[in-house]
């Protein structure tokens, strides 16, 4: 009778917390709505007026697809609305899936991401115009900073036939590099094809059989092909043309990739593409079952090379760039017809996909706009509600001004139910809050310093015979009350 009772206790709360997940959510989602709303209008509208033929677009916070909806058709000709089981051709979004394959690799044990590029593939012979800079690794391969050509020696994007990969073996050596390692970026497809190459050396399975087994079958991605069949082919949405005199659109032939497959050749849908951005988001997951260790996740989005104006850079596969002191990550892709882009916010978990076929789509412009228009509402909407914050009464006893020897003193008080230092040089910073420390309690009179100018090391308050606070220790230094503190001694 126990036993029943018991059972029935943890369906209760099975049962409610699964509907307050489900509350939560409709909530979110409601609270939304009407942004959605002129989100639609504005689409609908610049869709338009752009005559792009279709477009789908998705939505992901945290591991949810909030939203997605698509405009337009999937063939025009036959009048075929899209819809977002649809699958598009991800163009170099595959670079993303190399990257990640490499990654997994890469924490397995089986290579190193400074290990030389040689070392994996012997008959990467390419021609050196800086014999005496160091080797080409795959973390240049990751990071476009390789300084190899951007193509394989083959006019594929203008006569649409592409190499094979003992084509490109054959004809490397009649290459040279562009620049020394790790002094450029210079995006390459031709990188990222030995990157997948190495995949698939490293494995032991083909490129293809890797990326299915590894990644989409273990995110559920079941509407993807990452090199599509003859009868998948038949699913893809019709790719167009930029338009033409007149303001038609023609019709896109279908190209294998082929040799570059590893950097162009998958396809998906808005709604498998959520789950490949939600697994951005699991940056916390260093379980045994993770698809890729948050910490490998974190390493992969944040900047690995800067460009020399700071504008932005590229992670291990994912370009980096700052908007509106937000840091985004993102790729696009194009192959004939089909121009796609994924953006998301790590720091803030939400995505947004945007799927076009045509060469005039334009899917940065979309998703850069919907990001910022979207961005915060959403935050805003899923955020628990905001708890009341009470801080610990003892902690009013650190609160003072202490100073150190040079041109620096610290306030040490309380702010929003935190304990906080700021330490203040001379000129001052601008901004007020630019120098703040949260100090997280660690024991007794110990605190960490932690938050986005904390350095991880303690904070220790330390007192006299007297009980009085005479110094703090700040990792191997100290600071003295500023009453008690006497220069020079």
């Amino acid at each position: 009778m126990k036993n029943k009772c018991l059972i029935c206790v943890v369906m209760v709360l099975l049962l409610s917390s699964i509907c307050y997940a489900m509350s939560k959510a409709e909530s979110g989602i409601q609270s939304i709505a009407g942004d959605l709303k002129l989100l639609e209008t504005w689409v609908k509208a610049q869709q338009e007026y752009r005559n792009i033929p279709g477009i789908s677009i998705g939505l992901v916070y945290d591991q949810e697809l909030i939203y997605s909806k698509s405009f337009g058709y999937a063939d025009l000709e036959k009048k075929i609305r899209l819809t977002d089981q649809d699958p598009f051709r991800m163009a170099s979004i595959t670079k993303t899936f190399t990257a990640t394959a490499l990654m997994q690799l890469r924490d397995a044990g089986k290579l190193c991401l400074d290990d030389p590029v040689k070392m994996y593939l012997p008959w990467f012979d390419i021609s050196q115009r800086f014999p005496g800079e160091p080797q080409i690794t795959i973390r240049h391969l990751l990071t476009h900073t390789s300084g190899l050509p951007r193509e394989a020696d083959f006019p594929y994007w203008t006569d649409h036939i592409f190499p094979t990969m003992e084509q490109i073996k054959e004809t490397l050596s009649t290459q040279e590099t562009i620049y020394p390692p790790a002094t450029k970026i210079k995006y390459s497809n031709l990188g990222m094809s030995l990157a997948g190459e190495i995949v698939a050396v490293v494995s032991g399975e083909t490129y293809a059989d890797y990326v299915q087994a590894h990644i989409l079958e273990p995110l559920g991605m079941e509407a993807s092909s990452v090199i599509p069949d003859l009868s998948y082919q038949q699913l893809l949405v019709t790719p167009y043309s930029h338009r033409q005199p007149g303001g038609i659109h023609e019709v896109e032939a279908y190209t294998e990739t082929k040799g570059i497959a590893s950097a162009a050749s998958l396809a998906s849908t808005v709604t498998d593409l959520s789950h490949y951005v939600a697994l951005q988001f699991r940056d916390t997951d260093n379980s045994p079952s993770a698809i890729l260790k948050g910490s490998s996740l974190r390493e992969m989005h944040r900047v690995q090379f800067l460009s020399s104006n700071w504008s932005s850079g590229w992670g291990l596969g994912w370009s980096v760039w700052q908007r509106n002191g937000t840091t985004i990550n993102g790729h696009g892709g194009w192959v004939g017809g089909n121009r796609t882009q994924i953006m998301f916010i790590p720091s803030e978990k939400v995505g947004v996909i945007v799927l076009t076929n045509s060469d005039d789509g334009e899917p940065s412009f979309f998703a850069r706009y919907i990001l910022d228009f979207m961005a915060p509402t959403i935050v805003e909407a899923y955020a628990p509600p905001a708890a009341v914050t009470e801080f610990d009464p003892a902690w009013k006893k650190y609160v003072g001004t202490y100073v150190e020897p040079g041109p620096y003193y610290t306030e040490i008080l309380i702010k929003d139910g935190s304990l906080v230092m700021s330490t203040l040089s001379f000129p001052p910073e601008d901004n007020p809050g630019s120098e703040v420390v949260e100090l997280t309690p660690e024991g007794k009179d110990t605190f960490r310093m932690v938050g986005d100018n904390g350095n991880g090391e303690l904070l220790i308050f330390q007192y006299d015979e007297m009980g009085n606070i005479y110094q703090v220790k700040v990792g191997s230094n100290f600071i003295y009350p500023k009453a008690l503190y006497k220069p020079g001694e």
